[in-house]
């Protein structure tokens, strides 16, 4: 594991000059050499000794100078909201990062809350990103859009369940999660099916989908779907265990993982019996949900690309004027246990 040399925290900031003169070269050449420009052909003894220099003084490029001389960064920049932090979204966000750095972005996350479109686009173009992933919970719009381009974003991209016009759109269709689990429902017989609708702002922005998709699957079969609102409290839970067999459900889709564990808990404790009397299935497909007795039915989901999304950006990056493309993500298949 490398470490960094000991140094002094006083005194002058190191410049790229004083990293020329201890390493013998000129300002340019060290320029190219920690900017990785493999356009200019520089021997490898050189590159070892300016970066050997560069880690003797602590020096290390000025970001912001860089992008000011090139018009834009290499950053990309992630606007944050009220998303669900669930393993979807962080293998997400764990391939993205891996994949960007490898390429020679630098990944940011910015906090978007409380700014309203407009305020949020200009904050974001403020920073001179060379591009922008804006999840669906963060307001985005054609003007947005337009400030970003003008600032030198070379690729504006959505990630959520509906596209924004003139931008690219990574889209992960939550309608399918819903469907998956109530058809996985429909084939153990199940014809009164409860959806969960959480209360809390995050979750709610795949509430709405994933009851569309249930619906949907339910059509069919002439199955009977009812919402129900719930809170990720205890009290909550036991509220609606209360009320469960004047529902008089043989089912429930729980939204995700951590509701059907609530859920689960609070019908268990209602004396309701699972799966007998109620089939309950998750999403999300969590260890914990494995270690319940009964073990947890879920909907297990995963990222589908033709091409590996740092590549992706990379290519909307490298080719600004390509027209908006659409890319389907997510993929979504019922893992079956006891619950169900």
């Amino acid at each position: 594991m490398s470490q960094l040399p000991e140094q002094n925290s006083e005194g002058p900031v190191p410049t790229s000059a004083d990293v020329a003169r201890l390493a013998g070269v000129s300002r340019a050449t060290v320029s190219y050499v920690l900017n990785n420009n493999a356009e200019v052909r520089i021997s490898d003894p050189t590159r070892r000794r300016v970066r050997e220099a560069a880690a003797e003084l602590g020096y290390v490029p000025h970001a912001a100078a860089r992008s000011l001389r090139a018009g834009h960064s290499r950053m990309v920049l992630l606007p944050t909201g009220n998303v669900p932090a669930g393993p979807l979204h962080l293998r997400f966000l764990r391939e993205l990062e891996s994949g960007l750095r490898r390429l020679d972005y630098t990944v940011v996350q910015y906090g978007s809350l409380g700014l309203d479109a407009d305020d949020a686009a200009r904050a974001w173009a403020e920073l001179r990103p060379v591009a922008v992933i804006v999840p669906g919970s963060v307001p985005l719009t054609p003007q947005g859009i337009a400030v970003l381009r003008r600032s030198g974003a070379k690729a504006v991209i959505t990630l959520g369940p509906e596209p924004v016009e003139g931008a690219h759109a990574l889209i992960m269709d939550q309608r399918e999660v819903g469907g998956c689990a109530v058809r996985h429902l429909l084939e153990r017989g199940r014809r009164r099916i409860g959806v969960v609708m959480p209360e809390e702002p995050g979750p709610a922005l795949f509430a709405a989908p994933r009851l569309t998709g249930a619906r949907q699957a339910a059509t069919a079969f002439g199955a009977l779907i009812e919402p129900l609102p719930l809170r990720y409290d205890e009290e909550s839970a036991a509220a609606l265990a209360a009320r469960w067999p004047a529902l008089a459900l043989d089912a429930v889709f729980a939204h995700d993982d951590s509701y059907a564990m609530l859920l689960m808990r609070a019908l268990k404790d209602a004396g309701i019996d699972m799966p007998a009397a109620t089939a309950v299935v998750g999403a999300d497909d969590s260890m914990l949900g494995r270690l319940l007795r009964p073990r947890l039915s879920s909907v297990r989901m995963e990222l589908a690309t033709v091409e590996p999304l740092a590549d992706l950006v990379d290519r909307l990056v490298q080719h600004p004027r390509t027209q908006p493309e659409r890319h389907d993500l997510l993929r979504a298949r019922a893992v079956p246990r006891e619950s169900s």
